[in-house]
């Protein structure tokens, strides 16, 4: 009789996936460790050392390895993390900073240039309000703990005024101390947080701005993907559509538990009206997965990264993704 295989994903501890991990949904062929995981220490395990057997993995750069042919994992297009980004600008309120082109010129803080919350937001910037990304000097390192480095190496590119901070400094200290205008940032800094006096969002009302700006893009960022590892995938060729087909099951329910009503299964007491402005807005499949649903925003993020300097090429979708996932059998 044939053995299942061993397999190990490492993640955060999600509603997206929660049916994985508890064991409500099971992949074909395997026996899972789940290992819950802040992306942060998922993302330097995996493109260092290529710990795990299939991780959720940062998308740019996910994108720069492919593109460099250096990549030790293939993507499955279960985006498990999405977060709109107007909310992730911090600014100094003392620096005449009111609307985003005033920016330019500035000095900003990102803990890394490659991270993909930053993609993002320079393409924001690009997009929606002409600003480019030489028009704004940046600074990359630790936000709450100094010594952090980019997680692949970076050099950048000409006309890019890009510097380290000093090891022993983080972003927030330098944000606080008023040696930095913004911050650009997947985390809220603490500074922000604790009220430090002189700091805010540079878009108070992001939750209507990010709204019209998916009204108008229809856009939902996509930050992380995962990822199996190459010699998995090719030593077992079902291997990655029997993954994806399990995050599909697994998100589907995390949909159903949202949806309950008479015992809730996230502690917010409006949680329910929060799900019908948001399908009101984005419609049923409101956190899509899938290729072509999302087709768009991949080709968008790909656009960005080139631009910035990160992807060696123009990736397409094709690039990216194993085969398999590409279509999924229909009863």
């Amino acid at each position: 009789m044939a053995q299942n295989i061993q397999i190990t994903i490492a993640a955060g501890d999600m509603d997206r996936l929660a049916a994985i991990k508890d064991g409500r949904v099971q992949v074909e062929g395997c026996d899972i460790t789940f290992i819950p995981m802040e992306p942060e220490e998922v993302f330097f395990r995996a493109f260092r050392y290529a710990e795990f057997d299939c991780c959720e993995l940062s998308f740019s750069s996910h994108m720069r390895v492919t593109s460099q042919g250096t990549a030790k994992y293939v993507g499955i297009p279960a985006f498990v993390s999405r977060v709109f980004r107007h909310s992730g600008f911090y600014i100094r309120t003392d620096r005449g900073i009111e609307k985003p082109e005033d920016l330019r010129g500035k000095l900003v803080g990102l803990p890394e240039y490659q991270m993909t919350a930053p993609v993002w937001m320079r393409g924001i910037l690009e997009d929606e309000y002409g600003i480019k990304r030489t028009d704004i000097r940046w600074r990359s390192g630790g936000q709450e703990e100094a010594g952090r480095d980019e997680r692949t190496p970076f050099e950048a590119p000409d006309g890019l005024d890009l510097q380290a901070i000093p090891q022993d400094r983080t972003l927030v200290e330098m944000f606080e101390a008023g040696e930095l205008d913004a911050l650009m940032t997947a985390r809220a800094p603490s500074s922000f947080d604790l009220g430090k006096p002189n700091i805010d969002r540079l878009f108070p009302n992001f939750r209507d701005v990010e709204k019209e700006y998916y009204s108008k893009t229809q856009m939902f960022p996509i930050m992380h993907l995962m990822g199996l590892r190459k010699d998995l995938a090719e030593a077992h060729p079902w291997l990655a559509g029997s993954l994806y087909k399990a995050f599909l099951a697994s998100r589907d329910l995390a949909y159903a538990d949202i949806a309950k009503t008479a015992a809730l299964s996230v502690a917010l007491p409006w949680v329910d009206a929060e799900r019908r402005d948001t399908v009101a807005l984005m419609g049923n499949d409101f956190w899509r997965y899938g290729i072509e649903e999302c087709r768009h925003e991949i080709e968008a993020l790909a656009r960005y990264s080139f631009a910035d300097g990160l992807s060696e090429r123009l990736m397409t979708p094709e690039d990216l993704f194993a085969e398999s996932t590409f279509e999924i059998s229909k009863i």
